[in-house]
């Protein structure tokens, strides 16, 4: 019986008077609730609740509606030029020549040959730019015109030493460059 005495002489007095020994015996008395609610409930179903994996695929849209990716089965359409209005394949060629330069051109007469062919974010873009850092000589095969809409188009024109890929826009029928990009060959 002194033994006893002393257990709890020395739990209430030493241990649960320590920030230790509180958390402890908070402890003890959530995990007690929650083991006779888990008691008094009964057997769970398992058919309920999130349990049990879908039997199908979940999916967030209708699988029979249209696809609105720009990966798409259908073929792009042709582009729409302006009557009058050059096609984007001689505006790709017109740009091309004129971004190849001349021996000799200042970087003023370079962009003023392209500013008639470019919209004014390229040409705004472009501001800074010199003859100098363009990394091609020369044409090497004929420009390949890729549709993506009615009214923009990508082409790809392989040069000596790499290639160019242009992306020109119309949106009002008037075929213009957006884009300037090179793929070093």
């Amino acid at each position: 019986m002194i033994a006893v005495r002393r257990a709890l002489e020395f739990l209430f007095t030493r241990v649960l008077r320590s920030r230790i020994g509180i958390a402890l015996a908070l402890a003890v008395v959530v995990f007690g609730i929650i083991g006779a609610a888990r008691l008094l409930s009964g057997p769970i179903d398992p058919s309920l609740g999130l349990s049990n994996r879908p039997t199908e695929p979940i999916t967030t849209v209708d699988p029979h509606a249209g696809d609105d990716g720009l990966i798409a089965g259908e073929e792009p359409r042709d582009p729409v030029t302006r009557p009058g209005a050059l096609k984007p394949e001689q505006t790709a060629d017109r740009f091309v020549t004129a971004w190849l330069g001349k021996p000799g051109m200042t970087a003023t007469e370079w962009r003023e040959g392209m500013r008639q062919l470019s919209t004014p974010a390229l040409i705004a873009k472009m501001a800074e730019a010199a003859p100098e850092t363009v990394p091609a000589h020369e044409a090497t095969d004929e420009a390949t015109l890729r549709p993506r809409t009615e009214t923009f188009v990508e082409v790809l024109v392989p040069m000596d030493t790499g290639r160019l890929r242009l992306e020109l826009v119309a949106p009002d029928g008037e075929w213009l460059v957006d884009a300037v990009d090179w793929e070093q060959g």
